[in-house]
């Protein structure tokens, strides 16, 4: 894999949005008519923990991180064009989220995905999160699948 530049930024960064217009293109096809339900969830305007990842200069994935409690920050926005996948960029963003999250005093990362998103469980579970009971707005929710991660200090 060529050199790999992880930046840290907000979610006003442009290269930023334009992979989450990416990202959202994609959950519409994968979601069908449930994308409306998640994408209410996912605004990214009030969003200030935000890794880009360069690869020889073209922004190639991004993530985010949200408060969702005292203790915990919520893994948003998580995406890897997808010529650029299976090179580990996603668990790189991750550990770069995680690392800022613990920066800030969290203890531990929860998230949401969906189970039309095979791809992602199985990197979430690969580096270390365990599936919890579906919280706050996705409790009920068939597709969803919750995950979290504590974090060492």
């Amino acid at each position: 894999m060529s050199d790999l530049t992880l930046i840290r930024t907000d979610s006003d960064h442009t290269d930023f949005r334009t992979l989450v217009a990416l990202l959202d293109q994609d959950l519409a096809i994968r979601d069908g008519d449930d994308h409306a339900f998640y994408a209410q969830f996912n605004k990214v305007d009030a969003i200030r923990e935000v890794i880009v990842a360069y690869q020889n200069g073209a922004a190639v994935g991004c993530g985010a991180i949200k408060s969702f409690s005292t203790a915990a920050a919520e893994v948003k926005r998580m995406f890897v064009h997808p010529d650029y996948r299976k090179q580990g960029i996603a668990a790189k963003v991750l550990n770069e989220l995680e690392s800022w999250a613990t920066e800030l005093g969290f203890t531990v990362c929860v998230l949401e995905t969906g189970k039309k998103q095979p791809e992602a469980i199985a990197l979430y579970q690969k580096v270390g999160y365990n599936l919890t009971p579906n919280y706050g707005q996705y409790i009920g929710v068939e597709n969803s699948v919750c995950m979290s991660k504590p974090l060492n200090a």
